[in-house]
């Protein structure tokens, strides 16, 4: 690793990544490019650009990719109805391919021979990161600081940031009460206040979302259009991938939607708390779902049902790029041909209820279901369709009468 001339830093800004960027600098010689991405965190990225400049950096990276994470990383995965350990929308795991797929291309594009990330030798994200840089250059340089410096506590990273005249936000000089990991899907917080299980969440915490009980008292009824397995539209207005999202975000707060407390495993063997808020996310799991309803047959809806835990952990352990994940792909979009119409769902203190659903391709038919006489269906047939299935039945029970 000595001979590393230039690498490309994943770059917030903040204490850590600030003081990795200089760790950089003086530990390896080298020159620093820095990528900050705009995944819809909610934050202003241009401090991250003068902070990156007062420690002399000459190439900054700063895009707002809001649109490609929705439409390339979100949406595939909500085709799939994508939850990790039946619960978990998957917010943090599906950020990190297209931030490593974009590191790279920075790194190829300025001739940097390295990237680095901030992820933390004991989470999932260093795994996520660095799996997603060697499929797409398995020549690359990795730089992991967690894994190598002596800078073990916020302590010593405060006292390296004033020893090296960096900036430190007023918040950071005490101790921080949780973490937080923030784009336009959900937020993370997990660490400190929340390391014990049993002790319920402090209010203070959730950010993306009102509680509940002060959620509004009159429900709220929306209508979400989909076409070939994507959201579209919501009440009949046509937005972007990014654009919809916001907006289901915006809804899912008000109605104090999509709050999550996990105890999940993580890739690298330990338990962790987490508590996430996915209130657009959540919107879109059901509506999604309720669009499938009327529009996938029997056994394509059961297939996917029985491949998404799959999908789902391979994207939690950071398999984006692996060719598993995307022959799954295939088959997830593939049953997405005709999911296509709209979905009525009401919205009302935390909760998500699917109150109808249309579509030019349904396949429920009214004809075969009614109670009431008709010329379809002809009930007779069910009794040798009973009597073939319980074949095996009769003669297991005569064996053993015997």
């Amino acid at each position: 690793m000595s001979d590393i001339k230039k690498v490309v830093l994943a770059y917030s800004g903040g204490l850590d990544t600030s003081v990795i960027l200089k760790w950089l600098q003086t530990t390896y010689n080298c020159e620093v490019v820095t990528f900050t991405a705009d995944l819809g965190q909610g934050e202003e990225l241009e401090p991250a650009r003068h902070k990156a400049e007062l420690l002399g950096v000459k190439e900054i990276y700063i895009e707002d990719l809001r649109e490609d994470f929705v439409r390339d990383y979100v949406f595939p995965m909500f085709r799939a109805n994508a939850l990790y350990e039946g619960v978990y929308l998957l917010g943090t795991s599906i950020a990190r391919p297209l931030i490593a797929k974009r590191q790279i291309e920075i790194a190829h594009e300025t001739g940097a021979d390295a990237v680095c990330h901030g992820a933390t030798g004991k989470g999932n994200d260093q795994v996520r990161f660095e799996l997603g840089y060697y499929a797409l250059d398995p020549d690359i340089k990795i730089i992991a600081p967690w894994r190598e410096w002596e800078l073990s506590s916020r302590t010593t990273l405060i006292d390296f940031a004033e020893k090296h005249q960096i900036p430190i936000p007023k918040d950071k000089r005490g101790e921080a009460p949780f973490s937080v990991d923030a784009n336009l899907l959900h937020t993370s917080s997990e660490g400190k206040v929340l390391e014990d299980p049993n002790e319920a969440a402090p209010d203070y915490i959730f950010q993306r979302t009102n509680s509940p009980e002060e959620a509004p008292d009159t429900p709220q009824i929306i209508e979400i259009g989909f076409e070939k397995g994507d959201a579209v539209s919501i009440d009949g207005t046509v937005m972007s991938p990014a654009t919809l999202l916001t907006k289901l975000n915006e809804l899912g707060k008000t109605h104090g939607i999509g709050r999550l407390d996990l105890l999940e495993n993580r890739f690298v063997g330990m338990k962790s708390r987490g508590i996430y808020e996915t209130p657009g996310g959540t919107i879109l799991l059901t509506a999604h779902r309720g669009m499938e309803e009327i529009t996938l047959d029997k056994g394509a809806a059961h297939l996917k049902d029985e491949i998404m835990p799959k999908y789902a952990e391979l994207i939690y352990n950071g398999f984006w790029f692996a060719p598993e994940r995307e022959m799954l792909q295939a088959l997830i979009d593939k049953s997405q041909e005709f999911v296509t119409g709209t979905v009525r769902l009401k919205l009302y203190k935390g909760g998500v209820h699917l109150i109808g659903r249309a579509s030019p391709y349904s396949l429920y038919s009214e004809e075969h279901v009614t109670f009431e006489e008709d010329s379809v269906y002809d009930q007779k047939d069910a009794e040798g369709f009973i009597k073939l299935n319980a074949l095996r039945l009769r003669l297991l029970a005569k064996r053993s009468g015997q």
